[in-house]
Order: C-alpha cells, then sequence, then structure tokens
C-alpha cells in the first residue's frame, strides 16, 4: 500500500497538485499497517490515519470511523493509537462515523470527558442530537455539558476572530467569462478530482487570455 501511495504522490508532484485523499481500498490497507507497522514508518502511517482520509460518511471515512471505534471499544488494537488518541482521530472527524461511538463513550467512565470534549466540536450529529439530549436528562454530565456548549454556539465562538481586512488577488480577462472557461466540458471527467480540474481553467486561448499550453 505505501509503495502504491507514494508513486501516487510523486505522479501528482509531477503535476503540481496534491495527492488524493485515500480511497477505502487504501484506507483498509493503511488499518492492517497500522496493526502491525512497518519500522520507520510509524510517523508516516499516523500522517495518513490523520490528514489523507476524508472525514465525514465517504467510504473511506467508514474503514477509519470502524477501525478507531475497534480500537476504543477493545476489539483491534495499533501499538501507535491508544483509546484516548483513537478518540482524538474520531473527533477531528467532524460528524457522520464518528459519533455513534463518541456519543457512547459518554457513559465511559475513562473517556466521557474527553469524548465530550470532541462532541462539542462536531455539528453533523443528525439524529444522534436526541441520544446526547437523553443522556443529559438523564444525568450525564458530560452530556450535559455538550448540549450547554451546542447552546452557547461554543463551536463557532472559539474560532479565530475574522480579519478587519482580506487581500486578495483579482483575475481580470478580457471579455464574458462563462461557465465553460472555468470548467470545460471536455475535461467534465475531471470534475471529481478538483486539483486535478482546476488545471483546466481557462486553458482554451482567447483574446487577452494565453495559457501556457492550448487545451
Amino acid at each position: 500500500m505505501l509503495e502504491a501511495y507514494r508513486a501516487h504522490v510523486a505522479e501528482r508532484a509531477q503535476q503540481n497538485i496534491p495527492p488524493k485523499p485515500l480511497d477505502p481500498e487504501w484506507t483498509a490497507g493503511l488499518v492492517e499497517l497500522l496493526k502491525n507497522p512497518p519500522a520507520g514508518e510509524e510517523e508516516f502511517l499516523l500522517d495518513l490515519i490523520a490528514n489523507r482520509v476524508p472525514p465525514g460518511v465517504d467510504e473511506a471515512a467508514y474503514v477509519k470511523a470502524s477501525f478507531l471505534s475497534a480500537i476504543v471499544n477493545g476489539e483491534a488494537s495499533s501499538p501507535l493509537i491508544d483509546r484516548s488518541a483513537a478518540v482524538t482521530l474520531l473527533g477531528n472527524m467532524h460528524g457522520g462515523y464518528n459519533v455513534a461511538t463518541l456519543v457512547a463513550l459518554l457513559d465511559d467512565a475513562e473517556l466521557s470527558s474527553q469524548a465530550a470534549e470532541e462532541l462539542k466540536s462536531t455539528l453533523l450529529v443528525f439524529d444522534a442530537f436526541h441520544d446526547v439530549a437523553e443522556k443529559a436528562d438523564s444525568g450525564n454530565t458530560d452530556a450535559k455539558a455538550v448540549m450547554q456548549s451546542w447552546a452557547d454556539a461554543e463551536w463557532f465562538t472559539s474560532n479565530d476572530a475574522v480579519p478587519q481586512s482580506i487581500k486578495v488577488a483579482v483575475f481580470k480577462a478580457t471579455g464574458e467569462i462563462n461557465t465553460d472557461d472555468l470548467s470545460p466540458a471536455q475535461d467534465a471527467w475531471s470534475r471529481p478530482d478538483i486539483p486535478l480540474h482546476a488545471r483546466a481553467m481557462f486553458k482554451m486561448t482567447r483574446d487577452g487570455m494565453h495559457p501556457e499550453e492550448h487545451g
């Protein structure tokens, strides 16, 4: 898995674009490596599981959340990720497949406070909101803290203040710009891959616009 991923990274670097996020197959391979990490690859593996798997409800996110949940529940193990680290990684997924485990951990004597802190900044909880509310109504202090945090919008107020001014670059083009200038129809196949598709913007020569390579 690592050899194939590094080859992919090198190929994308030649195009001056970032690598794709890990897909479900790559993520499954990563999980197996985390269970028995090759010597010298520990830091790289942790970076991949933390930063290269899409958050939310992507299929790869399901693989990641399932593995981390298994660690939390004592059903899997990794010498690189203990239960507390697994909770942190789950919290960074921003919602979706991580939510059920974090909510269940509100009843865990060891990790309830940490799970609560992660839930406070997790908004995409859907119907799990009612599960947290029920725990709060039953006297769970960590669930109460989560509900209060959501009510106080700490997920928003804890962000950095909006700067007084923002400097931007403005692209001026001759004449009218339409959708096909920004996202050419002949490159529709690459639209799911945003960095790659962005290379097609303004690729057609026209008045006042001269790409490095036409088309």
